[in-house]
């Protein structure tokens, strides 16, 4: 069984707080590292120095004269330089296999000074700035060493080699990996199996992960992994040693005869177990790294060390799964698969997914599958989306052991908006949705002979998917996230098309209606991915398409054009009733190469596409239909394509048509019976129509109308009979004030946008004081409007309205009111009313006196009572108006009220006189 991890406290965990913490005792096998202690003056250091690189300089040497002659002895020794292990590494100007090979070469003279030197490495790689003499490594406890080394450590240094920023340092970390990995390489055919190389480098490894210095653990820790890994290699290759020894043993024995041995026989066989025991040893010195540094730092506080341990981990399962393959090692796995940092479960994951991809490995992974299948699952929504992705990935692999039921619940993703996500799950949905039961396969000849039967239940099962489980309405995504991995089934355009025009098809086998739309809006999804290349909304931007791209995608989109200019119309005049499908069919030609209609002498199609087209413009009166048209007519009507000639014409005889049409209408319309929707569908026309200047396109300005003085009287009656005319006893239901609200509305916005006269809204306004609580507001909003469009206009409108008041004989406090309601609509600023207010008051002077002359007799005028009603209906007139306008000064001076006070008085002083 696997147990879970014990809760055991690792006192690492804490980083670089205690210099008094020592290494455990395992860590001090061999001697292990040293070094200098704090007080070292600079000579000792130059000695310890020396010491540490002499053998590295003979070698070196020694390499150079072997290919010199000995005359240029002199120029070698100014060549060589002093320099450590570590320095070489770093600069990376030598192979590594060079370095390796002349630290073996001082292994073998001095085994001790070369591990000094590799210990210092260590300590140097881990950022450490003392260094270990010959003296502290036979003399010091390794405990001791450690706690000196923490002492030698800059505070004020921010990183360490393996993880400082910049071009060097990440060559570095290259080198560093190299060198470990090679090392193991050049090793294992002299002195890895000599029981004390490994054995020192192991205790020296396993001292530093124990240390509470976050640098020793994560360097010492990427040092045996690369180490282990390293060593996974050597076992590999020894399989071949043995086997050939084997073989070279069997052959040998063969030849010599039955009972008898002989030197050559002797020696085979005493290589055949040396191979034999080799892997024996390096499993060995794999489980002291494994227990010494992955056991111990698996769990660190540091994700980085964590990261390093899981990942060469699944190198180690995917390369040597003899040893490693077992639940002994894979417990690790599953645990860190609930680690809270996400690259960590990622390398999880894909340590694991090189093992899944391999069938012959799921089975010895029965108890793993048991233990962790329901996680693995689970992390298909894990909240980091790259981890998802990569549990998704897993899951295609698992093949069995993920069952139909969890595998669906997975579907759904396929309308992610992360596009990585989408697609895997995409794959994932072809992979398992159009795979037929075990003993049912098709063989390859049968998808070749019959593909129709073939592409129709891929596509039958597709859209039945998008129906059943009702995840999402876009069929663009769906098809966005299956275009990679559907085997060119949504873009086999004869195919597609082939199952809706096919009548040859049995009845069970027929699509239905809602089967028919879904398989639409795929034809048409698909033609706009083919088109654009580049994925829907929200997923993403636009794809950089290579040069081998781009021209691919022009000859698929040619292909494709050439297909629907054929097949296109007939498909319209089969569905031209749906109004679903023939929007989606009107959305492919805007994806035309519109030049193959040229090229391949199609014309002839291009005439029936219009027709049908015009046929639909007449036929229906959707708006979504209509827009699609109207958008099909702007990509055609281009002037550089020669088509241009022939789509004009077309495009022309049909607004030609609709005009004719529309007039007839209008002739109709007040013929019948008027309903309100006929009268808000008149103005929103007018509205539409009254606006289309001569500027545009010449054919659309054959659509410019206003309407004449006939229809805006009967729109104004109307207006006045459904409006202000209906009194019943529903009259003051919500939904009739609701509707009257509407009509007028509709109106007031056609005397608001200058589509009928300004003059017609006097027959709205009489109505606005008995009307006020119902109306009140579109009307104050009507005059506002018209005073933004007109001032001089709109407040003739409003003298216009009281004067006729006035002659009806209203009552006249209501009189007072309207004017006062009209009055508070010129606002507190008169500067710039004063026009307006001017005008007024030579309007209503003017009517106070109609009808007055030399011959007046002595009673009053008859609308004279009008001059109280200017005073309420606007802001008393500027100084500077009454002096400027000379209209108004000549009516007060020489007219009016001064010459009929006056024979007023001769009356009465005459009648005095007689008296």
């Amino acid at each position: 069984m696997i147990a879970e991890p014990s809760p055991a406290p690792d006192t690492s965990q804490k980083e670089n707080d205690g210099q008094e913490a020592t290494a455990p005792a395992s860590a001090v096998q061999n001697g292990g590292c040293v070094k200098n202690p704090s007080n070292l003056t600079p000579k000792e250091r130059k000695k310890v120095r020396e010491q540490c690189e002499n053998v590295r300089k003979k070698n070196i040497l020694r390499r150079k004269r072997s290919s010199q002659p000995e005359n240029d002895e002199d120029e070698i020794e100014e060549v060589v330089e002093a320099v450590t292990l570590f320095e070489v590494v770093s600069l990376g100007k030598v192979a590594m296999q060079s370095v390796v090979d002349d630290w073996i070469e001082a292994y073998k003279e001095d085994r001790d000074l070369a591990l000094l030197d590799l210990i210092n490495f260590f300590i140097q790689c881990s950022g450490c700035q003392g260094m270990v003499t010959a003296e502290m490594y036979q003399s010091l406890h390794s405990s001791d060493i450690l706690k000196k080394m923490i002492e030698k450590f800059d505070e004020e240094d921010e990183g360490y080699p393996i993880v400082k920023p910049g071009p060097h340092w990440k060559k570095f970390k290259a080198n560093f990996c190299e060198f470990t990995a090679v090392l193991i390489q050049q090793c294992q055919y002299s002195i890895l199996y000599d029981g004390y190389l490994m054995n020192t480098i192991t205790s020296l490894l396993s001292g530093l992960t124990g240390s509470v210095v976050r640098a020793f653990r994560h360097t010492s820790t990427l040092a045996a992994m690369k180490l282990v890994t390293a060593l996974v290699s050597v076992i590999q290759n020894l399989d071949v040693s043995i086997h050939n020894a084997q073989q070279l043993y069997e052959v040998e024995k063969n030849r010599t005869p039955e009972g008898e041995t002989g030197p050559r026989l002797d020696e085979l066989d005493r290589k055949r177990k040396e191979c034999q025991q080799k892997p024996v040893e390096i499993e060995n010195m794999m489980n002291a790294l494994f227990k010494g540094t992955f056991v111990r730092r698996y769990r660190d506080v540091i994700p980085e060390i964590r990261i390093v341990c899981i990942e060469e981990m699944g190198s180690w399962l995917k390369l040597y799964p003899n040893m490693f393959l077992n639940d002994c090692y894979l417990k690790y796995v599953g645990w860190m698969l609930y680690d809270k940092q996400a690259e960590v479960r990622l390398k999880c994951l894909q340590g694991l997914r090189g093992l899944y991809e391999h069938k012959e490995l799921i089975f010895k992974m029965g108890l793993f599958n048991t233990r962790f299948k329901s996680r693995i699952v689970s992390m298909t929504t894990d909240k980091e989306p790259e981890v998802a992705v990569e549990a998704m990935k897993l899951v295609m692999h698992c093949g069995n052991t993920v069952s139909s039921e969890e595998c669906e619940a997975m579907y759904h993703f396929v309308y992610a908006t992360y596009r990585p996500l989408a697609v895997v799950a995409g794959e994932l949905l072809c992979k398992r949705l159009f795979c037929l039961p075990p003993g049912e396969e098709e063989a390859p000849h049968f998808k070749k002979k019959n593909k129709f039967v073939y592409s129709f239940r891929r596509l039958k099962k597709l859209i039945l998917f998008f129906l059943n489980h009702g995840f999402h309405k876009h069929v663009t995504y769906l098809v966005d996230s299956l275009w990679d991995w559907e085997d060119g089934l949504l873009r086999d355009w004869e195919c597609l098309t082939n199952l809706l025009r096919n009548k040859s098809m049995r009845k069970e086998e027929a699509f239905t209606d809602a089967q028919e739309t879904v398989l639409v809006e795929i034809i048409a999804a698909a033609v706009r991915q083919t088109v654009e290349g580049h994925p829907p909304v929200g997923r993403g931007g636009r794809k950089v398409l290579t040069a081998k791209e781009r021209k691919s995608q022009m000859e698929e989109c040619a292909r494709m054009t050439e297909h629907f200019i054929v097949v296109l119309p007939e498909l319209l005049a089969k569905y031209s009733s749906d109004i679903e499908k023939v929007t989606n069919f009107l959305q492919i030609p805007q994806y035309y190469n519109l030049n193959v209609y040229v090229t391949g002498r199609l014309e002839k199609y291009l005439d029936a596409l219009l027709k049908e087209m015009k046929e639909l413009v007449h036929r229906h009166s959707d708006l979504n239909i209509l827009e699609a048209c109207s958008k099909v007519y702007s990509v055609f009507c281009n002037e550089q394509l020669e088509i241009f000639p022939i789509v004009s014409e077309a495009r022309h005889q049909l607004i030609e048509e609709m005009v004719k049409d529309f007039y007839q209408l209008l002739d109709d319309f007040f013929q019948e019976v008027c309903t309100n929707r006929a009268f808000i569908l008149l103005c929103d026309l007018l509205i539409v129509l009254s606006h289309q200047g001569v500027d545009e396109d010449e054919d659309f300005a054959l659509l410019k109308f206003l309407p004449d003085h006939d229809l805006q009287a009967k729109m104004i009656q109307f207006v006045k009979d459904h409006v202000f005319g209906e009194i019943s006893k529903y009259s003051h239901r919500l939904d009739s004030i609701y509707r009257k609200r509407v009509i007028l509305a509709e109106y007031c916005k056609l005397i608001a946008y200058n589509v009928v006269e300004m003059m017609t809204a006097v027959e709205i306004y009489k109505h606005y004081m008995p009307t006020y609580h119902d109306f009140g507001d579109i009307i104050k909003e009507t005059i506002n409007r018209t005073r933004h469009n007109d001032r001089i206009e709109s407040a003739r409108t409003l003298i216009v309205c009281l004067q006729e008041h006035i002659e009806s004989s209203a009552n006249f406090a209501s009189i007072k009111e309207l004017a006062r309601r009209f009055s508070l609509t010129f606002g507190w600023d008169q500067m710039n009313s004063r026009e307006s207010i001017a005008m007024i008051h030579k309007e209503g002077i003017d009517f106070a006196f109609h009808g007055d002359s030399q011959d007046i007799d002595y009673y009053l005028p008859p609308n004279l009572t009008f001059l109280v009603i200017i005073i309420y209906s606007c802001c008393l007139i500027v100084v500077l108006d009454l002096l400027y306008h000379k209209t108004m000064v000549g009516v007060a001076s020489e007219g009016g009220l001064i010459r009929f006070m006056r024979k007023k008085l001769q009356g009465w002083s005459s009648q005095q006189r007689e008296d």
